[in-house]
């Protein structure tokens, strides 16, 4: 129980720290339907459970068998994510005005929603260092094979919690009016912070 606390404990402070992942589905949250946002925040929680289960099977290992995986992985990853900054970034100039909760909601494919989610989330191999670095903080060599399932069931639900948590105080009207009133800012910030991210990856030395 003490090992599935403190996996819970991490993944959580994990989860709220924000974030590329966070900032999509925020984004779709108030931008598109409900269900775009959900079906986003799923391919989300999907990338966890591939990370969850890369990390208990020890990527960490591969990447110091083989760096060029994990640089190649880090390149991919930057240029995604600065595209996207960018993409957003250009989306903000080609609408020019300013919402409303009358405008209607920007049409989003769910296929494209989880899509998205899922490769932002897999766009960072930091993610998978991460969760390497959790599981061998957690787990020691030997621990049971089912503990290793319950880790990953636990990062999924907490994520899943979360994500529910997120969209739901992101679609509540008080909320969404305020963010309109400063949609343009905080978009650019949002692209801002894409870039940012994806940058930092490419120039990072690990």
């Amino acid at each position: 129980m003490t090992f599935l606390l403190s996996v819970a404990a991490i993944w959580a402070v994990a989860c709220v720290t924000p974030g590329p992942n966070t900032l999509l589905v925020m984004r779709y949250a108030l931008t598109a339907q409900r269900r775009v946002a959900v079906v986003a925040a799923m391919g989300t929680i999907t990338g966890t459970f591939c990370w969850g289960l890369a990390g208990w099977l020890g990527i960490n290992v591969l990447f110091q068998a083989a760096p060029f995986a994990y640089l190649a992985l880090k390149i991919i990853g930057g240029l995604y994510l600065v595209w996207l900054g960018l993409k957003i970034f250009l989306d903000v100039r080609k609408s020019g005005q300013v919402a409303d909760l009358t405008a209607p909601r920007i049409e989003v494919p769910l296929k494209t929603a989880y899509r998205m989610g899922l490769d932002t989330n897999l766009a960072n191999p930091k993610s998978a260092l991460f969760v390497a670095s959790l599981f061998a903080a957690t787990m020691p060599a030997g621990t049971p094979f089912l503990y290793g399932v319950a880790a990953i069931a636990v990062m999924v639900t907490v994520s899943s919690i979360y994500y529910t948590f997120l969209v739901g105080l992101i679609t509540h009207r008080t909320v969404a009016a305020a963010y309109l009133r400063a949609k343009k800012k905080i978009d650019i910030g949002v692209a801002l912070v894409f870039v940012g991210f994806g940058t930092r990856l490419l120039l990072s030395q690990r």
